[in-house]
């Protein structure tokens, strides 16, 4: 039986101070568990409240007060687990690269992440003040994607010097994205909600692109996640 002791430190992983002390992070749901196992993530705990007919995740049983404790959710899933945070790699230029500056919900930043998974994007670059990719939100909301996309948290401006990639960020006043072509090195590059692009990286832009209307002109910006969606498929196609 679990103690209370540890309850008390799986609940803790909630918070990211806590994810780098104990080393671990969470995920919630049955299928989401499997993909990490799947791909070589370390399992240190696995709980469930049911048992399970095919056996193909060895858990420890709790109950489902206990459950509700751990889980981030409303409503709790059968199955929860916490894994170790996996070691940082290397970065290697891909066809297409995205970096992401100060996301700060934790759901944009998970569907990104799915994006990412869809649209061959192994490899995401996020600057220091985008939301943890490892929060309880962000993980839930990547069903899984998280454990095929490794993301690097840098400083922009360096990074992008260092990797000699150009920096293409998203404006309403940009190319049009339908009818534009990204060099071979470029990097795209979304911004926060609210704030758009920091003015830090709006000076290394060499290129902006805009998704145009074909509504409303007068309608509200495009979601981030929306976009990032729209931006990948027209420019994941053209390569």
């Amino acid at each position: 039986m679990v103690s209370k002791n540890v309850l008390k430190q799986l609940w803790q992983l909630r918070q990211k101070k806590f994810r780098k002390q104990h080393d671990l992070f969470a995920v919630e749901g049955k299928k989401a568990i499997a993909t990490f196992l799947e791909h070589g993530f370390d399992l240190v705990h696995s709980f469930a409240i049911e048992k399970d007919t095919d056996n193909t995740i060895a858990v420890e049983m709790i109950s489902a007060n206990d459950m509700k404790k751990l889980s981030s959710l409303s409503t709790p899933t059968s199955h929860w687990a916490a894994f170790k945070l996996p070691l940082a790699n290397t970065f290697a230029a891909q066809p297409l690269n995205l970096a992401l500056d100060g996301i700060r919900d934790p759901g944009n930043m998970g569907t990104i992440i799915r994006l990412c998974d869809w649209f061959g994007i192994h490899q995401l670059i996020c600057s220091a003040d985008t939301v943890d990719c490892f929060n309880p939100k962000v993980v839930q909301a990547s069903m899984g994607s998280l454990a095929k996309v490794h993301v690097h948290y840098v400083d922009l401006v360096t990074f992008v010097a260092e990797h000699n990639l150009v920096a293409v960020g998203t404006d309403m006043q940009g190319d049009n994205v339908y009818t534009t072509t990204l060099p071979a090195n470029a990097v795209l590059v979304l911004g926060n909600e609210g704030q758009g692009i920091s003015k830090a990286v709006k000076s290394i832009l060499q290129q902006s692109v805009s998704i145009p209307s074909v509504g409303n002109p007068a309608a509200e910006s495009l979601n981030v996640a929306m976009a990032t969606a729209i931006l990948l498929s027209e420019f994941g196609r053209k390569k």
